[in-house]
């Protein structure tokens, strides 16, 4: 398999949407085909999914109400379930045919929300998490993830839209993400580069393009992408 896999991870309000279409358009003017997606909701399943893991079970119905009461009540197992369906789809449909054909993919959240949310702030163990998303996806890694790190408190304060399920969690719960991605960040060293989200966004991303420079040129590493030991904790 050929081609350039990038995800972007962070707690909301981060800028990760801003700097995944900086990219995007980088890479293009260097020559390279890019398909940009997300997580949860990068296909028509991802979507039906997304709308209840987001909004509750009215949803997915077509009825979407941020306030509904039926959106606490996803186990913390089945939300995992459904994150970890949606990446296998996303993974199959999306994903794996783009790095075949020689193209760049770009995802805004991937693996590592999932282990940063549901095993650091839904409390689930990192490895039943991992060992989880590895077998839907095939031990299907990123080459270099880009962690936009940031006090929640101060990234949370940036948000315009209605809060969904996530983002309404409370402090606690965002701290512990927060927690949980800079763990993950310093268990891959080699695969992630950690930025600090509080900089401005052109610092930001002269970050990103002097690394993403780097690793076209083959002057530092990435990830190993195709894991084989989908079993081991993170």
């Amino acid at each position: 398999m050929t081609g350039l896999f990038i995800s972007f991870e962070g707690v909301d309000g981060v800028g990760k949407t801003t700097q995944v279409e900086r990219l995007r358009a980088y890479l293009e003017s260097c020559g390279h085909t890019v398909v940009t997606t997300r997580e949860p909701g990068g296909t028509a399943l991802g979507r039906a999914i997304r709308r209840v893991l987001l909004y509750g079970m009215d949803a997915g119905n077509g009825v979407v109400d941020e306030h509904d009461g039926d959106a606490a009540d996803i186990a913390p197992r089945a939300e995992a379930l459904l994150f970890a369906a949606d990446r296998a789809q996303h993974v199959a449909e999306v994903i794996r045919p783009a790095l075949g054909r020689g193209e760049a993919v770009i995802t805004d959240r991937y693996l590592d929300s999932s282990l940063a949310y549901q095993a650091g702030g839904r409390e689930l163990t990192a490895a039943e998490i991992r060992e989880l998303s590895m077998w839907g996806t095939g031990g299907l890694l990123p080459d270099r993830t880009y962690l936009l790190d940031m006090d929640p408190a101060l990234s949370h304060a940036r948000l315009t839209h209605a809060e969904d399920r996530m983002e309404s969690a409370g402090n606690a719960f965002q701290r512990r993400t927060r927690e949980a991605f800079l763990a993950l960040a310093a268990a891959e060293p080699e695969r992630f580069r950690v930025i600090d989200a509080a900089q401005s966004i052109d610092a930001v991303w002269a970050s990103i393009r002097a690394d993403i420079d780097a690793l076209l040129r083959g002057d530092v590493h990435g990830g190993t992408r195709d894991e084989t030991r989908s079993g081991e904790s993170a």
